[in-house]
C-alpha cells in the first residue's frame, strides 16, 4: 500500500485535579505489524483543545494557580513523564495564575495581574515528516494541578494521519525513535 489520503482520529481524556488520568486510543485497525506485510500510522500534526465543565459558554478560571498537562505516549503511563522518555510522542500544558490582591497586599477585582501561557513540549507543528507509530494503542494522558472554579477539565486532541507500508528504512527509524 502507498501512502493513504490523510484521516483524523479524535481522543479525549478529562482530568478532577491532582489526579493523573489517563484514557487509551485503539489503534489497532490502523496499525498491522504482520510478517509478511506491516502498516504503520503516521502522526502528521496534533491539534489540542482545553474544556472544562461550561465548554465554550465561559472561560476557565479561578483565583489561584493552575496548571493543565496532557501527554499522548505510546505505553501506558501512571503520571506525567519526561520528553525525554521514549514512549512521548506529544504533550504540553497551559499555566496559569490569576490574583485577586493588587501589588499591595489589598484585596482588589482587577485581574490585570493575571496570565495563562501556553507550552507543547514536543512541537507537533515542527515535525519534517510526522512522527511514526508501531503500537496497538496510544495512551492519552491528562493532570491538573490546582481546582478550577469551573470544573474538570477535559483536553481533547485531534491527530492527521496517514497510513504507509512497513519498509526497512522506516522499521529502523520507528526502533530508532521509540526503542
Amino acid at each position: 500500500m502507498a501512502k493513504s489520503d490523510s484521516f483524523f482520529i479524535r481522543a479525549g481524556v478529562t482530568t478532577n485535579g491532582g489526579t493523573y488520568a489517563q484514557s487509551e486510543i485503539d489503534i489497532g485497525a490502523y496499525v498491522n505489524l504482520g510478517v509478511s506485510k506491516s502498516t504503520l500510522l503516521r502522526v502528521h500534526n496534533i491539534a489540542v483543545q482545553y474544556a472544562d465543565s461550561n465548554v465554550f459558554s465561559d472561560p476557565i478560571s479561578d483565583a489561584t494557580k493552575n496548571m493543565i498537562a496532557f501527554q499522548l505516549c505510546t505505553q501506558s503511563q501512571t503520571e506525567l513523564v519526561y520528553a525525554t522518555d521514549k514512549s512521548v510522542v506529544a504533550s504540553g500544558c497551559i499555566a496559569m495564575y490569576n490574583t485577586q490582591f493588587a501589588p499591595d497586599g489589598s484585596a482588589t477585582d482587577d485581574f490585570a495581574t493575571g496570565f495563562i501561557s501556553q507550552d507543547l513540549d514536543v512541537a507537533p507543528q515542527m515535525w519534517t515528516n510526522g512522527y511514526l507509530i508501531g503500537v496497538d494503542s496510544l495512551f492519552l494522558g491528562a493532570n491538573l494541578h490546582g481546582a478550577l472554579d469551573t470544573g474538570d477539565v477535559t483536553i481533547s486532541v485531534v491527530m492527521e494521519c496517514t497510513l504507509e507500508n512497513a519498509t526497512q528504512a522506516n522499521s529502523v527509524a520507528l526502533a530508532l525513535s521509540q526503542q
